[in-house]
């Protein structure tokens, strides 16, 4: 859809289908360049909404024959829609047959029926079903779904859909045929096929319920052996489930297919998902620890939709965070249950609000910024967010959180008991955790808590302490509030749960005692804020407290607090809550760049290094205190260790250059890298893994520590000269077991720009140049590296031209454009604007045939008003030329349509 042709659609118009659609018979023969379609459809009026046409959705297809109860009948095209007006009337059943062709070929948008390595797959969420054949494409028309597949035998010998294979066999001509049933009901949305010449790996299980199972993960030839940790993460998923909520897997096989032309991560159509070869395809030479995370949270997720998604879906696309931000919530809380310790637990959930807070927030203060149930949208694929997924995963932690775990799991219950089957609303969902739990503080402030759901924006949560020696007593006042986001201006208060924490002078945990409790109870309570102002008033407290706030991140707002660099030192080292010890560190950090950014003494040399002090010797101490400390997890020093990203500090700051930023954080680093030198070779040498690899959370967390080390080492050696350890480094990378050790040396070298980075790259891409996703990770690391003589954009530039560069492959797009646009502001904001201008031609240029790549692309650009000039101005003209193209999608128009708004 081009110009012209954008809608705005808005949540208040919904209305239900005028009909729905009971079954649906599907027969493809497959041919790449014409693909023929037969669709028998038995349909009937929805008798509840007033006598209209039936409207079915279309795009990009051959319309060859339209037949209504066996015979012939009238109908018209308006624009994309096949509309049918002289149906029977009353509420009969009415049997629909449509006969389309398309071309899969040709569709390099990868929606609909695509044909990527000579295989057959499918993209149907949100709306690619219409490019398909002319359906109700729409996710409250569920219906069950019977599919005959035909194709030539000997080229595509693999034939799957959803559900449970019930027939197949031989046909004239080489060709042969697949019958699927699916005996659960789905929208059309989560339909799913593939075809082609793939192997799998099987495994037989039997479930807690007594039932046998089928799984298997479809993979090219070549590719099998990397399989095996996604089977392992699928079993795990399965066990979990039903061992955490009571949920058995409902069918009779369940299958996984991976390809490397995938617009997303991973698609959870009923029983037959769709993955991107990223999140499937593992193995200890080709992929990282963070790899192997990824895999098993992602396998998860799509899993854990079998029902929060395809069992119970959602109304709209205005609900989408009803299954997207519950599911995201489901697989966060596998990954902690599968790491195990509490320390790994705490890892998990600090890498997560990572996340969060430096993406979401900056969405949520954008011109993108809605509500986890948006209000309106003129292309849905463009709120596939941060906002649905991350911070719809939030609020029902906060949820979990108010009604604890038992209380949650009761919810869970009552919520498929009542809409298993169903199409239904984010307000379903609360409103069964509700209703399972009558006495609890979501139930009791219902109406309130749903604002979460309808009201954009982060909410800033103050802090303030008061302490009274003479009566013993600490009163902590609260207030919230929320800045205007685009069409919403004040916003009422919300639901916020605190949790809180006491620390005496000395780091110890105090006991908490309210006004008017009999006795102290516990060291860490939650405090549910509702008002836009409470006070809260401890007794007995012996001396002034330092208050460890919003423990494990208790909701997902800004916390203001005026904490001294004291109280911060005092959190850092005693906290007993890991995720605000992480927190006092990074708050730390941030106010130490800040302040370097805002002292004009604090300058760089001709190559970009800042040559004088810029860490407080306190901070310089408390940093080789945590690496010292044997009680930590090497997860946790590494996290602890790594200062605020450069797009975290930016957000904080009323008016960003990027380039400024960019030198101070460099110089923070390169003073710790220096500063702690020997800590850092100690660190390097006591995390050794040696043994066979696993990817264990233990494991994984040592080798992190120990690349984080040899990154510093070689930071260091990059001032003084030293040889010795980019030598070790380069070594290192040489004879390395394992991709995240041989990964992390050569990012080491390349990070530090030394001489032997060359070389290493080189040699990199001489071992894994047929391996894609390795290659990926290859031109990913020289995109995103540091810029310190400009060399980084033609150097982008080049990688471009590059034989192994793809620019229609998704993957390997964004691991040279993405990686240089969106990961690394120093070398992207230029005070000449050709960052800018690369953008705007890569954009312009993605959108020619995958607007969805390309508005994601376009995402990049959403915070451009904050930038100091002359990056503002420059910024800004590169916008209004990409929206100045006449025939740009609606995909990349809304995006830089909304950046241009005042």
């Amino acid at each position: 859809m081009r110009e012209g042709q954008a809608t705005a659609i808005q949540r208040l118009d919904y209305t239900a289908p005028a009909f729905w659609i009971d079954t649906v018979d599907l027969t493809f023969d497959l041919d790449p360049a014409k693909t023929r379609v037969l669709s028998k459809m038995r349909i009937r009026r929805n008798m509840d909404v007033p006598a209209q046409p039936l409207r079915l959705d279309g795009e990009e297809l051959n319309l060859a024959r339209v037949m209504v109860n066996g015979g012939g009948t009238s109908f018209k095209m308006e624009g994309s829609q096949l509309v049918l007006e002289n149906l029977p009337e009353g509420d009969a059943p009415i049997d629909l047959e449509i006969f389309t062709t398309c071309a899969p070929i040709k569709n390099t948008q990868l929606s609909g029926l695509y044909v990527s390595n000579d295989t057959f797959f499918t993209q149907c969420e949100a709306e690619g079903f219409r490019r398909i054949t002319y359906f109700l494409d729409r996710p409250d028309v569920m219906a069950m779904y019977t599919v005959t597949l035909r194709a030539n035998k000997a080229q595509y010998p693999v034939l799957l859909s959803n559900g449970n294979l019930v027939d197949s066999g031989e046909l004239e001509d080489g060709r042969h045929f697949a019958k699927w049933v699916d005996p659960h009901k789905k929208p059309s949305y989560l339909f799913a096929l593939v075809a082609g010449k793939l192997v799998a790996r099987e495994q037989q299980i039997r479930s807690r319920a007594g039932n046998n199972h089928l799984l298997q993960v479809f993979v090219r030839p070549g590719d099998l052996e990397k399989t095996e940790h996604a089977m392992n993460s699928l079993m795990a998923s399965i066990a979990w489930d039903e061992a955490r909520f009571g949920l058995s897997l409902d069918l009779d096989r369940f299958m996984i297919v991976a390809t490397s032309d995938f617009n997303m991560g991973a698609m959870e159509n009923k029983g037959l998902n769709i993955f991107n070869t990223k999140y499937v395809l593992a193995s200890q030479s080709t992929a990282t620890d963070v790899d192997f995370a990824n895999i098993e949270s992602v396998v998860g997720h799509e899993y854990f939709h079998n029902w929060t998604g395809d069992r119970v879906t959602c109304r709209d696309w205005f609900q989408l965070s009803l299954k997207e931000g519950l599911t995201v919530f489901r697989d966060q809380e596998f990954s902690m249950d599968m790491a195990g310790s509490t320390s790994a637990r705490a890892v998990k959930r600090i890498e997560d609000v990572r996340v969060l807070r430096t993406v979401q927030f900056p969405e949520d203060a954008g011109p993108m910024a809605h509500p986890v149930r948006p209000d309106s949208y003129v292309e849905i694929n463009n709120f596939y967010t941060v906002t649905i997924y991350e911070k719809g995963a939030e609020v029902v932690r906060m949820q979990h959180n108010l009604v604890g775990r038992e209380g949650f799991a009761k919810g869970m219950k009552l919520y498929f008991e009542r809409h298993d089957g169903q199409a239904v609303t984010c307000d379903d969902f609360v409103q069964a955790m509700a209703d399972a739990n009558p006495e609890s503080p979501l139930a009791q402030n219902l109406e309130q808590f749903k604002r979460w759901y309808s009201q954009a924006g982060t909410p800033r949560v103050a802090a303030q302490g008061r302490y009274d020696a003479d009566a013993r007593t600490y009163t902590l006042a609260l207030s919230q509030s929320c800045p205007a986001t685009p069409g919403q201006g004040d916003k009422q208060p919300f639901v916020i749960p605190v949790t809180l924490g006491l620390l005496g002078a000395d780091g110890s945990a105090l006991p908490l005692q309210q006004q008017g409790d009999a006795h102290a109870g516990g060291t860490e309570r939650t405090i549910v804020l509702t008002e836009p102002r409470m006070e809260i008033t401890f007794v007995n407290v012996d001396s002034a407290p330092v208050p460890s706030l919003l423990r494990g991140f208790s909701a997902p707002v800004v916390l203001e607090c005026e904490f001294s660099d004291a109280d911060l030192l005092n959190l850092l080292a005693h906290d007993g809550d890991p995720f605000n010890r992480w927190e006092a560190g990074q708050r730390l950090g941030l106010r130490i760049a800040l302040g370097a950014i805002a002292n004009p003494g604090v300058t760089a040399n001709a190559q970009g290094d800042v040559e004088q002090s810029v860490l407080p010797a306190s901070f310089v101490q408390a940093m080789r205190d945590v690496l010292r400390n044997p009680s930590l997890d090497a997860a946790f020093k590494e996290l602890v260790l790594t200062l605020p990203s450069e797009g975290y500090i930016a957000e904080q700051m009323d008016e960003v250059d990027p380039q400024r930023i960019h030198t101070v954080r460099e110089a923070m680093r390169a003073e710790l890298a220096a500063s702690l030198h020997e800590d850092w070779i100690q660190a390097f040498e006591d995390n050794q893994t040696p043994g066979a690899y696993s990817p264990d959370a233990t494991s994984a967390g040592r080798r992190a520590l120990a690349g984080h080390a040899l990154n510093m080492l070689c930071l260091a050696a990059r001032r003084s000269g030293d040889t010795l350890w980019p030598g070790k480094t380069y070594q290192r990378f040489k004879d390395a077991g394992n991709m995240t050790d041989r990964f992390s040396a050569l990012a080491a070298l390349v990070n530090s720009g030394h001489e032997l980075a060359r070389p290493a790259l080189e040699r990199f891409h001489a071992l894994f140049k047929d391996e894609d996703l390795v290659v990926d990770k290859w031109f990913a690391l020289q995109a995103g590296t540091s810029d310190r003589n400009g060399n980084i954009l033609p150097a982008v530039r080049e990688l471009m031209k590059h034989p192994d560069f793809q620019l229609k492959n998704p993957n390997r797009a964004r691991s040279v454009i993405f990686s240089y646009c969106n990961a690394n502001p120093g070398a992207f904001h230029r005070a000449d604007g050709a960052g800018y201008a690369y953008w705007a031609d890569r954009v312009l240029e993605l959108d020619g045939f995958n607007p969805q790549v390309a508005s994601r692309l376009a995402r990049a650009m959403d915070r451009w008003r904050k930038l100091a000039e002359p990056y503002r101005a420059l910024a800004r003209a590169a916008i209004e030329r990409v929206a100045a193209k006449p025939d740009l999608s609606n995909d990349v128009r809304e995006v830089v349509t909304r950046a241009l708004a005042d």
